[in-house]
């Protein structure tokens, strides 16, 4: 379980590492928003410069878990933009849901890994 833990740990930093740094550097080329209600909610977020702070939350939070230390933290940071994503592709975007998906279950299976980090905030 040690090795299944260390991989999504991974896999899902690099996610958020990659894509929130494209933000910023523009190294992998995005296509124009489409001329969808999801095409309007893209361009709010990127002229209101949002999506950066978001890129932010996902480069810091990525980068904690690639470094293995603080990673609750990192769960903590993550776990919201991921619940963003779900909604976006749920609500306005469902083409995207497949990676959604796979994001959001390499969240659960880590918060289940952390949970005894997680055991201050949930008790009673």
């Amino acid at each position: 379980m040690k090795i299944a833990t260390a991989i999504a740990r991974i896999l899902l930093g690099l996610i958020f590492v990659v894509f929130g740094s494209n933000i910023f550097l523009h190294f992998i080329p995005m296509p124009p928003p489409p001329p969808t209600l999801a095409g309007d909610f893209t361009k709010a977020l990127f002229l209101s410069h949002y999506l950066h702070v978001v890129a932010v939350f996902q480069i810091v939070g990525g980068l904690l878990l690639l470094v293995g230390r603080f990673v609750p933290l990192g769960l903590v940071l993550l776990a919201p933009v991921i619940v963003n994503i779900d909604l976006v592709h749920l609500l306005l975007e469902p083409s995207g849901l497949p990676m959604a998906a796979v994001i959001s279950i390499l969240l659960v299976f880590l918060l289940w890994r952390y949970r005894d980090a997680f055991k201050g905030i949930l008790s009673p």
